[in-house]
């Protein structure tokens, strides 16, 4: 029986070979997409998911109330492990994070800057990155150790073991390798190339047990068995009574689990984060695979008068309804299975393309058990899915009216295969409408006026001898006319680094917290960025040599602070007395979608991580980059000259937006060209089947035109209603997408107008070509029978 059922369905793809190519073309690239998207949700959904003890790791936070409202941040206070440690025996062990980004790492000729971390010695007990070399418990504790991964042991020593081999750090201090790490997996949001021991930092400097200042990430292994809920009430207070309430913050423990995916919060709950785009394109792949199948249904049930005849004759010498749905369906999935190994193919030729688009290392485990077993059951359900329908409907024929030639399929107003149009056209569309928004919304945010001139800003990091050369750099660089303006900074133009609370003003209500953004700057930050004066002056070290206790604030911090005249006016913070200098306009230091935030400007007392350049606009970037990085090398030899342009860094802030918008982009188009190759399915087999009618029409007299508008105009009508139903649904869907920007655009009536009409010219070109070759027959061929 399987047998013969089997060269049946064979017989019946060979016989239909345009129903058959359309069929496994549409579901195979239905199933490509819906792989592809699987894949990128494992990888979400797996991120770190790998380390052994995850379960009770857990990442420390800290919450406060500002201006009534309770805000979240991941970053904390550098005793605060020590303290956790020391106070509490539910925990297993607490480690610290910071990044080491920035030093030079040297190796006989060889020399570069890779990305680094500050750890406590225990960090590789906590966490699970597995050693080529070396033993997790030692590696560590030595203060002159270092642990590399595989591909900075490429880099720096080739083919050679890079055991026991010395690193010269920043030109000053010898590391001895004694640990190498497998390569980070693509299912970490860790990025690290190398390790070095906390009391390093120590020996820098860098640490300190003051309690306001949140700049490193604490985690906490809980021992097995501990109730969270009841140990997270218990510590909460640790920063209040250890800064003997000088710092009004409560910590909370954040689960490994939720890192990733759950990392947005609002009023001090957990609101979401990546979760909801994983959601979103969780719901596409749905939306995919429903309208890959849609087409299988629909042209299996077009072609229900052709194999009426067969379903009769079988009826009448003895086929149950069950053998006949076991037969249909079993059609169904053999055309499933070899759109499988196809959709396979077109992952493959296609993963490295989306790789590109998703910024990962995706792949497909074809060595996995559980991958094909995944993939068969896959196969399986989309078979099951797609031959359901038209198995249960061509079952049910009568033998009887088969037979006697009175069989004819539904004319009614409202058919099964019209609602499935519908569908699948109100997914495409709802896809169409949301690439249009998401578009808008990066178009909006990229037209915003950031505050300050991009073009022409090159910034590098202030590293080695370029502290104590600084002034000599600064004039040898003016004077070489390669750039206008120079100014030291305490972070990049597109970066903020720190911010307070405790920045105090004449007028401040006493326990009120109001936070600002903290940047630092010498010297002609106004002229060097292309702020905007709004009152006073720039900084002018040469001028007013108390300009390094000066100040400059934007607008929004003018307004906070509640003066009317600020030039003059006392800021303080960290101890010191700030006078103001002047007022410059907001301007964007971080997110281009958030409104701008009270920010202050403080004078050369502070300190400088950047060297920012406006280069001379006479003379071209190459011939200025040439004379700028002679001069740096002249007096910084020891180290790479390494920059970025400012509007380049910019740039990138978008790179998120962007990919989701051609991520939507990409899935929209799949869904259309999967709807329009089953909607010219559909279209040919209506012209077939009324091919005589269109004979008689033309011998009395009907022109082209009105042929081929009666035969579209149908499928038109069942565009137009899935843009009534699409409208709606994306109107929701993308207004709580656009929830989470403060800076946003408003959805406008024209954008469904233009996502509608452009829908229904797509449905025009697609049935257009059926309905004028049918239109253009030779009426005596479609009548001659008759």
């Amino acid at each position: 029986m399987f047998k013969n059922y089997l060269k049946i369905a064979v017989r019946n793809l060979l016989k239909s070979k345009s129903f058959s190519f359309i069929n496994i073309t549409g579901l195979a690239v239905g199933m490509a997409g819906v792989i592809l998207i699987l894949l990128w949700m494992q990888n979400e959904l797996s991120i770190d998911q790998y380390h052994e003890n995850k379960d009770r790791i857990y990442a420390v936070w800290n919450k406060a109330v500002f201006d009534g409202k309770i805000q979240c941040w991941s970053v904390t206070p550098k005793p605060l492990a020590a303290a956790m440690k020391q106070d509490y025996p539910e925990i297993e062990q607490v480690t610290r994070k910071r990044g080491a980004d920035g030093l030079l790492l040297t190796v006989k000729e060889k020399k570069l800057v890779a990305s680094g971390s500050f750890v406590d010695s225990n960090f590789l007990n906590v966490f699970t990155f597995p050693l080529v070399q070396g033993n997790k418990n030692s590696v560590l504790k030595n203060m002159s150790s270092i642990v590399i991964t595989e591909k900075l042991a490429k880099r720096l020593f080739g083919n050679e073991d890079p055991m026991n081999k010395t690193i010269l750090i920043d030109s000053s201090d010898n590391f001895t390798v004694t640990g190498v790490l497998k390569d980070l997996p693509n299912t970490t949001d860790f990025a690290f190339d190398y390790l070095i021991p906390w009391s390093y930092s120590t020996k820098l400097g860098w640490d300190d047990q003051y309690w306001g200042n949140n700049s490193v990430k604490t985690y906490a292994e809980l021992k097995p068995g501990v109730n969270i809920a009841a140990f997270g009430n218990k510590v909460k207070d640790v920063t209040k009574r250890h800064s003997k309430n000088e710092e009004d913050v409560e910590v909370f423990l954040h689960p490994m689990a939720k890192w990733h995916l759950y990392s947005s919060f609002e009023n001090g709950k957990i609101a979401g984060g990546k979760i909801v785009v994983v959601r979103m394109f969780g719901l596409i792949a749905l939306f995919i695979l429903v309208i890959a199948c849609i087409n299988f249904m629909n042209l299996s049930t077009a072609r229900s008068e052709k194999r009426a005849k067969e379903v009769g004759i079988r009826k009448v010498v003895g086929a149950g309804k069950k053998l006949l749905i076991g037969q249909f369906i079993g059609e169904s999935v053999l055309l499933s299975f070899i759109a499988g190994l196809f959709a396979l193919l077109l992952v493959q030729l296609s993963l490295g393309a989306f790789n590109d688009l998703v910024n990962k290392q995706l792949y497909v485990p074809y060595a996995s058990p559980w991958f094909w077993l995944s993939a068969i059951a896959f196969i399986l359900i989309t078979g099951l899915l797609a031959g359901s329908y038209p198995a249960f409907y061509l079952s049910s024929f009568k033998p009887v009216s088969i037979l006697k030639g009175t069989f004819k399929s539904s004319g009614a107003l409202v058919t099964p295969r019209k609602v499935l149009v519908v569908l699948q056209f109100s997914f495409a569309i709802s896809l169409i409408i949301s690439t249009i928004i998401v578009q808008k919304q990066i178009v909006y945010a990229q037209q915003r006026q950031s505050g300050y001139v991009r073009d022409g800003i090159v910034y590098t990091f202030l590293k080695g001898d370029l502290e104590k050369n600084y002034s000599l750099v600064r004039n040898e660089l003016l004077s070489s006319g390669a750039v206008t303006s120079v100014t030291k900074t305490s972070a990049p133009l597109t970066e903020g680094w720190s911010n307070s609370w405790g920045i105090g003003w004449e007028g401040k209500e006493p326990n009120s917290k109001i936070v600002l953004d903290r940047y630092v700057a010498d010297n002609n930050i106004v002229k060097t960025a292309g702020f905007k004066l709004v009152a006073g002056r720039d900084f002018d070290l040469d001028a007013y040599k108390t300009d390094s206790l000066g100040i400059i604030l934007n607008e929004s911090a003018v307004k906070v602070m509640g003066f009317k005249d600020p030039i003059g006016k006392i800021v303080k913070d960290n101890g010191r007395d700030w006078h103001v200098v002047g007022v410059i306009q907001d301007f964007i230091l971080q997110s281009p979608y958030q409104p701008t935030v009270p920010m202050v400007i403080e004078g050369a007392m502070g300190w400088f991580n950047v060297i920012h350049m406006r280069l001379n606009g006479a003379n071209s970037a190459t011939a200025n980059m040439a004379k700028v990085e002679a001069i740096f090398k002249k007096y910084n030899p020891a180290y790479p000259f390494d920059y970025r342009f400012i509007d380049e860094e910019y740039a990138q802030k978008f790179d998120g937006e962007k990919r989701t918008a051609k991520f939507v982009g990409l899935f929209a188009a799949l869904t259309i060209f999967i709807s329009c190759l089953g909607l010219f399915g559909l279209a040919a087999y209506m012209a077939e089947n009324r091919v005589k009618e269109i004979g008689v029409r033309k011998v009395l007299g009907a022109s082209i035109f009105s042929i081929t508008t009666l035969l579209s105009k149908d499928f038109v009508k069942l565009v137009v209603i899935a843009i009534l139903i699409a409208s709606p649904m994306a109107w929701y869907g993308m207004n709580k997408w656009l929830d989470g920007y403060a800076y946003r655009i408003q959805v406008s009536w024209w954008l469904f107008a233009m996502a509608g009409f452009g829908a229904i010219f797509i449905a025009l070109i697609t049935v257009s070509y059926q309905s004028v070759k049918a239109a253009m027959a030779n009426p005596v061929k479609s009548l001659r029978s008759e």
